[in-house]
């Protein structure tokens, strides 16, 4: 098996945090400066962050606001939130990006592949057809074509027509409300 090295995601991995014993998840909401920290929509229990790794353009990230690797320990109220955040987050993408379909999903634990695996987290991969192309096949490259601010913008600017939302400044995430 090919391994990659990448050793620039250590600063990720290793970012000091708060509740979860370092993780970044529970450190980034409270940083204060959600275009800093890719948060680009916030709701009661939940947040959306792209992925500063994505594996594809607007690549993002649903995660609960309380830390638990655990599926099974979110409340009802939290499990609900989730999901319904997942569901607006597959809107602003859709509309934002305008993909061809979606992978969303849980690697619930380091196991099953995921890098954080202490605090769960609900990927969502944008897809178009024919992104997997003769460079991941036979160039072993993945080519991203649009820079991160720049999805941020047009992610967070969906999120942002959404019904329910409020935008409280210029560098903070839009707030969802579920009614």
């Amino acid at each position: 098996m090919e391994q990659i090295f990448a050793p620039w995601r250590i600063e990720w991995v290793e970012r000091e945090g708060g509740d979860g014993d370092g993780c970044p998840f529970c450190a980034l909401p409270e940083r204060g400066n959600d275009r800093e920290s890719r948060i680009v929509a916030r709701s009661e229990r939940s947040f959306v962050l792209l992925n500063n790794y994505p594996y594809n353009p607007g690549h993002a990230m649903v995660i609960p606001l309380r830390h638990t690797g655990e599926y099974a320990e979110l409340s009802d109220a939290e499990l609900l939130d989730h999901a319904r955040l997942k569901q607006r987050t597959l809107t602003a993408i859709a509309d934002a990006l305008d993909p061809d379909g979606f992978n969303a999903g849980l690697n619930l634990g380091r196991a099953a592949g995921g890098s954080i695996g202490d605090h769960l987290h609900t990927h969502v991969v944008p897809r178009w057809d024919g992104d997997t192309n003769f460079m991941p096949v036979v160039g072993d490259t993945k080519v991203i074509v649009e820079a991160l601010d720049d999805t941020y913008e047009r992610v967070r600017g969906a999120f942002a027509e959404q019904g329910g939302a409020t935008t409280p400044a210029a560098d903070g995430a839009v707030r969802l409300r579920f009614d």
